[in-house]
């Protein structure tokens, strides 16, 4: 897979797109707006837009920016310049990673949480996973599991009080063709190298952004108490 960086202006900002081009033969799962789902993939976009986005037709904006063809479309506010890569065993990862308003998944009932106002604001931890073996529609949402508690894992280690944010997006790619591997979890052949990349990338991003937001994390709270 070809990986590649583009600059556009919009709203008065400069800002960057990550585009994964697979080319025939892939198949993904991902729980993005655009090409969500299970089914071929021939591109991922990972588009960022500015921090104020306002737009309610995300899905039209992502065909704006999208090569012809099925693909996945993902947007994000984070500085998609910035973005971490990982690889392992032949996996390969991309993440952007902001970290403006870490939540726990399991909030108490009511809890307001700032990234889901306005309702389209998009999503600030965005995984872009590659798999060169084919898997099971099972084995895929195993993966998506694998690549969840590994993102967590991270932010854990990196002292975030949070499983990830309220929009987080993902996209695992693997192969059509070739025996179908039965499992993604941690302790499987592909899912252990999916799982160490993820881990790397996250946590490199979680650092990055940090550092360039001069701010420290926190320890994580043992449960929900402090929230």
């Amino acid at each position: 897979m070809r990986l590649g960086l583009s600059r556009r202006e919009e709203d008065g900002a400069r800002l960057a797109s990550l585009l994964w081009e697979c080319g025939p033969g892939w198949r993904a799962i991902s729980s993005a707006m655009l090409g969500g789902g299970i089914g071929p993939v021939g591109w991922v976009l990972n588009a960022q837009v500015a921090g104020g986005y306002s737009r309610m037709d995300p899905v039209a904006h992502l065909l704006e920016m999208a090569p012809p063809g099925p693909g996945v479309g993902m947007l994000t506010a984070a500085a998609v310049d910035r973005f971490t890569t990982a690889a392992d065993g032949g996996v390969e990862v991309a993440a952007t990673v902001g970290l403006r308003v870490p939540t726990w998944a399991a909030a108490p009932e009511g809890t307001p949480d700032p990234e889901l106002a306005p309702m389209y604001l998009p999503g600030t931890i965005n995984i872009v996973v590659a798999v060169p073996v084919a898997m099971t529609d099972a084995a895929l949402v195993n993966t998506v599991m694998t690549v969840t508690e590994a993102k967590s894992q991270a932010l854990a280690e990196e002292g975030f009080p949070g499983t990830g944010t309220a929009s987080d997006a993902v996209c695992v790619a693997v192969r059509e063709e070739g025996r179908a591997e039965l499992f993604g979890g941690p302790r499987s052949t592909w899912g252990a190298r999916v799982a160490r990349a993820v881990h790397a990338a996250v946590r490199q991003g979680a650092r990055d952004w940090m550092g360039r937001n001069g701010q420290a994390a926190r320890e994580p709270s043992s449960g929900l108490s402090e929230m």
